[in-house]
């Protein structure tokens, strides 16, 4: 009923035709597509997404860590979205929204992940990733020189303490499915060590869930960019590893064509100039952030799958490998973690 009058409302002579609700990920917003009977004059897109925002705006850490030290003025969605679209990020067009009902109306990218783009025939992963670093480009460098306290994603750190409570998962269900009989109290002290050595580095504005299922490929190509209301300030190596290393990304993303995206990314960075690490720094932030991400997702999807939410066990071999790929090449910077790890 909402939707409907909102359609009537931005294109009056327009009107609800069908409703599908799609599949979300692990979000506990709902999304339908929304077909839109249109006549020739009217402007109306022939589909809209419809959202509801669900119960709760602010994401568990938040409230755990006590993140946030005064109430939010309304959903995070509209205030990022707000903010992205001022820098010219490809986000989707809001066309209604009405937070007290916990509903919106907003563009349809379509139906073209990343993922879906890079696995076609012919596709080129190391150009459509590219694509993908050109964004995260803008949101890095053009929205930490421009974002202020108006915007919620400024007032939220991604701190050595969320580094470290994100790691729980690991240590409760985690470490136990990878390495049975491992002590997490042996390797507890390195993993505080881990959050830590993240908390060092400098952050810039973070759209934290930057991964192929939250990227839309359309003609052009073009990248369009979803899921970004749990942006945050956090070290700039957290969206690369999430971009390059997250689930079975492995499969499209070598370690070759890793090193050319990171390449591309510091290149862009120069290109713009942009404060920057070191070369060996960068690449210890970026290490430690694929390790931490990496455990973090073994917790959570052995917790998801315990929890009734199948399907995401089959990553973990995937991400335990990252894991196993860092460990590596820091060498001797966790021995108690790789000895756990690597039997």
């Amino acid at each position: 009923a909402w939707a409907s009058t909102a359609i009537a409302r931005r294109w009056p002579r327009a009107r609800l035709a069908e409703i599908a609700a799609l599949r979300g990920d692990l979000s506990t917003r709902r999304f339908w597509r929304v077909a839109i009977a249109t006549h020739h004059e009217t402007a109306a897109p022939a589909t809209a997404i419809l959202v509801d925002l669900g119960l709760d705006d602010l994401p568990r850490y938040v409230r755990a860590l006590n993140l946030l030290q005064s109430p939010i003025a309304e959903p995070p969605w509209l205030g990022v979205h707000r903010f992205l679209e001022s820098i010219g990020s490809p986000v989707p067009a809001l066309y209604d929204a009405d937070p007290a009902r916990r509903a919106m109306l907003v563009e349809d990218v379509g139906e073209l992940s990343l993922l879906d783009a890079v696995r076609r025939p012919g596709a080129d992963a190391a150009d459509l990733f590219r694509l993908a670093v050109t964004e995260l480009l803008r949101i890095h460098v053009d929205g930490t020189a421009r974002i202020d306290s108006r915007c919620i994603a400024h007032e939220i750190a991604y701190s050595g303490r969320l580094f470290e409570w994100e790691l729980k998962e690991f240590g409760e269900v985690g470490l136990a499915a990878v390495a049975p009989g491992a002590d997490f109290l042996t390797i507890a002290p390195e993993i505080a060590t881990l959050a830590a050595r993240l908390d060092r580095f400098p952050r810039v504005l973070s759209h934290r869930d930057y991964h192929r299922e939250n990227l839309f490929i359309q003609d052009g190509p073009r990248i369009r960019i979803i899921d970004f209301q749990d942006a945050l300030m956090a070290p700039a190596a957290q969206d690369l590893a999430v971009l390059l290393t997250t689930r079975d990304t492995d499969e499209v993303i070598t370690p070759a064509i890793e090193r050319r995206i990171l390449d591309f990314y510091c290149g862009g960075l120069a290109r713009r100039g942009a404060p920057m690490l070191e070369p060996a720094d960068f690449m210890t932030s970026y290490r430690l952030c694929v390790l931490q991400h990496a455990l973090k997702m073994i917790g959570r999807f052995e917790n998801f799958e315990r929890m009734g939410k199948t399907g995401y066990r089959r990553y973990i071999p995937n991400v335990l490998a990252q894991a196993r790929r860092m460990l590596a090449e820091m060498r001797t910077d966790f021995p108690k973690l790789s000895a756990a790890l690597m039997q």
